[in-house]
């Protein structure tokens, strides 16, 4: 029963921390010649995408989702449907677009963006009513993408002269996104965000005209940088109150103590490989690393040795923090018995060396599992990535670190500015309560985890013997152990060894319940077997 309450806990709690993700509209512009340019590019990046939303377990990021394309008209490429179990429709959508002409030109009318935002809200409303008798959307608005490589700008004045007479209530915002041709992103950019640049924001009379947010943003025209801009649809969208208080201790201000709270708001930085229900030897490696040899029951018995590849080495300042997860383990050379003494000298001064140019150098090293038991896919097998971190002792530490397809786009502001400076005596007051320690000791943190444990262990019941239905068998039971229901006591059923000059304890009360005796007697002590 507690499991089972533990478990509708956990489910509630995932779906108020999703419950108002909007439904979505994705218009692509495949006119030509500017199509050319960007076609394997946002493919990719959708195909990508859709993979890895269909694969997430947990409550809906992205609960619904419609597509649309535009050349000389625009066509529906997808009507709304729920993305969970639904990706080989994502991905014949995903093939149509790689179909289309990626030579030649083609005249598009002015409208042509303007009839597909009013058919797309259209559709939107439809749905709406159908699915109204049946059940509720958390989210009564949509939010639709235009996603293109002509001039934004051109196409927001053409938004803004065409819509001015339409009814977009149910339209959240309005999100024009032009893709340059210009050099492209690094690989991993720690601080990407969807980049508003200043003077191609729309201005106020605009979003009085639209009746709601539009903006336009411009970004590369590379595959990573896509998957990125789509995955900022997995954020929770749920803002109707804050997440986190963090309570600073009470602080002296004015003569009377005052305590600060800072409301604050929790983002994912990356999604845990226990979310993907497809990759679950995948999860194995990363979520629980002491298992990562057990990913292949049949490979296990014929080896059962990790390998990790070294790859890479990185500089100690160079690796950020939020990109690791799951549980770390140390590592030390070994000490198998069936290793020669001196294989087993010479891989120790070889680890020693290791460890002491890591630390010399400031040092991490980025490895690769390369065992033969990986998780195998029609595409190549699938790696999991580990980070080696030296330390002053004979030992390394590993910890799993995130990947392309795990991370999450995550907005970093800098600020230039310092703060009021009666809010810095403020804080700093309140920071100076409390006691520094120059190292963090896990051993004088108590969670109080015991008790609770300890708790929950006497008030569980125990579990209930089956019951003997043949009736035979039941009388003689309880012929062979009659009276057991009064018998408060357990006895020893392995006659304890004598020893020369001391005799057996009398009999020890645990507690009101039970008691322990212990007795020479031979005869007494099998009594019952």
């Amino acid at each position: 029963m507690n499991s089972r309450k533990k478990a509708s806990y956990s489910q509630k709690t995932w779906s108020l921390a999703f419950s108002k993700q909007p439904p979505r509209i994705l218009i692509v512009d495949v006119t030509l010649p500017f199509w050319r340019h960007i076609c394997s590019n946002v493919c990719e990046a959708l195909a990508n995408f859709f993979s890895l939303a269909c694969s997430l377990a947990g409550p809906c990021r992205l609960p619904l989702l419609s597509m649309y394309m535009v050349h000389n008209q625009h066509e529906c490429l997808l009507p709304f449907l729920q993305v969970k179990g639904n990706f080989p429709r994502l991905h014949s959508c995903v093939t149509e677009l790689r179909l289309m002409p990626k030579e030649g030109c083609i005249r598009q009318t002015p409208e042509v963006f303007k009839h597909a935002i009013e058919d797309s809200v259209l559709q939107y409303k439809q749905y709406m009513c159908h699915v109204s008798a049946g059940g509720s959307i958390n989210s009564c608005s949509v939010e639709i993408t235009l996603l293109t490589s002509q001039p934004g700008k051109q196409i927001v004045k053409q938004l803004k002269e065409g819509l001015q007479d339409t009814d977009l209530v149910s339209l959240r915002k309005l999100q024009v996104v032009h893709l340059s041709n210009t050099s492209t992103h690094p690989l991993m950019d720690m601080n990407w965000s969807p980049p508003i640049l200043s003077g191609e924001v729309e201005d106020t009379d605009v979003s009085s005209i639209l009746g709601s947010e539009i903006e336009l943003q411009t970004l590369e025209n590379d595959e990573q940088t896509l998957e990125s801009f789509f995955k900022a649809w997995l954020h929770d969208n749920n803002s109707d109150r804050e997440h986190l208080h963090l309570l600073l201790p009470p602080a002296l201000q004015d003569g009377r103590h005052s305590s600060t709270c800072l409301k604050c708001d929790i983002q994912e930085r990356l999604l845990s490989p226990s979310l993907l229900q497809e990759a679950t030897d995948f999860t194995l490696r990363t979520e629980r690393i002491g298992n990562i040899y057990q990913s292949n029951k049949g490979y296990l018995l014929r080896q059962s040795v990790t390998q990790l590849r070294i790859i890479k080495a990185v500089k100690l300042e160079g690796v950020c923090e939020s990109v690791f997860f799951g549980l770390p383990v140390v590592i030390r050379p070994t000490n198998c018995w069936q290793l020669d003494w001196e294989e087993l000298e010479l891989n120790q001064q070889n680890f020693h060396a290791l460890a002491y140019i890591m630390k010399m150098q400031d040092w991490l090293l980025l490895a690769r599992c390369d065992t033969q038991g990986m998780v195998q896919s029609w595409n190549g097998p699938v790696y999991t990535y580990y980070i080696l971190q030296p330390s002053t002792s004979l030992t390394l530490l590993m910890k799993p670190i995130a990947v392309r397809e795990l991370i999450l786009p995550c907005h970093l502001p800098v600020v230039d500015q310092d703060p009021p400076e009666h809010i810095l005596s403020k804080i700093q007051s309140s920071l100076d309560t409390l006691e520094v320690d120059l190292a963090y000791n896990p051993l004088s943190v108590k969670s109080n985890l015991y008790k609770h444990l300890q708790n929950i262990l006497i008030r569980t019941p125990h579990k209930q013997q089956p019951r003997i239905r043949d009736s035979r068998i039941a009388q003689q039971a309880s012929a062979r152990q009659p009276n057991r229901q009064n018998q408060n006591r357990v006895k020893a059923t392995v006659a304890p060894l004598q020893s020369a000059g001391k005799s057996f304890r009398p009999v020890v009360n645990v507690n009101s319940s039970y008691n322990l005796i212990a007795s020479s007697d031979d005869d007494d002590l099998f009594n019952g077997l």
